[in-house]
């Protein structure tokens, strides 16, 4: 399998050599398609941390382990994953309410603060006139207002969350949705993402993918065929190959 930039190579970071960081630098795209928590957002660590507390409160086993299989996932394949620990579905679905208000009390109004480097580039983005879609696992909902706490949201031109599509990452219908709506075609959007899932669905969706591993490791079959940067300042230097038509 190639990967979308032209190359194999793993990526900065990966152990990508100089040849293979600039045949993934000659792709030519048309727009950006962002994930959120654990991107563009400091949001995986106070949720995950909140998740385990809530369990342990309830004198549960669930471990940062089990918990990283959900990193990347929709509500409804998270609570799949989340019931047999939990007890049952309404237990997990109790679980989330209960880490939604716990998280409101730990974060409050100023939200979760944005990932090194976010602001630089989405605004070299724009400045540039790329469209810029969000395509988050999290629901449209939480999306909207966690950009906007941020100080995010005016950059995109669309936003979409995983209650919007009917099968979640891996699976490549959020992108694809998004790419619709900045009525791109899929093999002219350059995907970010921080999750292995998440890489998955982009690349099945067509689109080039730059891959920034935040709580997970990068899964090593999906590795390869993205960029696998450390930061997202590591992008900046490339958006002139990225974007010059």
């Amino acid at each position: 399998m190639t990967d979308r930039f032209g190359g194999t190579g793993a990526g900065v970071g990966m152990g990508m050599d100089a040849s293979g960081t600039a045949a993934a630098a000659s792709r030519r795209y048309r727009a950006a398609v962002f994930d959120m928590d654990g991107l563009l957002l400091d949001s995986e660590r106070p949720i995950r941390d909140a998740w385990l507390a809530h369990a342990a409160e309830l004198g549960l086993s669930f471990t940062p382990e089990q918990y990283l299989l959900t990193v990347g996932r929709n509500r409804q394949d998270c609570l799949a994953l989340m019931t047999p620990h939990f007890g049952s579905l309404s237990a997990a679905e109790a679980a989330y309410e209960a880490v939604d208000r716990r998280l409101a009390d730990s974060i409050g109004e100023r939200g979760f603060a944005p990932m090194p480097g976010v602001p630089e580039l989405l605004s070299a983005l724009k400045a540039r006139g790329v469209p810029l879609a969000l395509a988050s696992s999290t629901r449209h909902e939480k999306v909207v207002h966690r950009l906007k706490t941020a100080g995010l949201l005016e950059f995109f031109d669309a936003v979409h969350g995983g209650d919007q599509v009917a099968r979640g990452k891996p699976f490549p219908d959020l992108f694809e949705l998004a790419a619709r709506s900045l009525k791109q075609a899929p093999v002219d959007c350059l995907a970010f993402e921080d999750s292995s899932y998440g890489a998955q669905a982009a690349l099945s969706a067509g689109m080039g993918v730059v891959l920034v591993p935040d709580l997970k490791a990068p899964d090593p079959e999906v590795a390869p065929h993205c960029l696998v940067l450390t930061t997202l300042r590591q992008a900046l230097p490339l958006l002139t190959n990225w974007y010059s038509h």
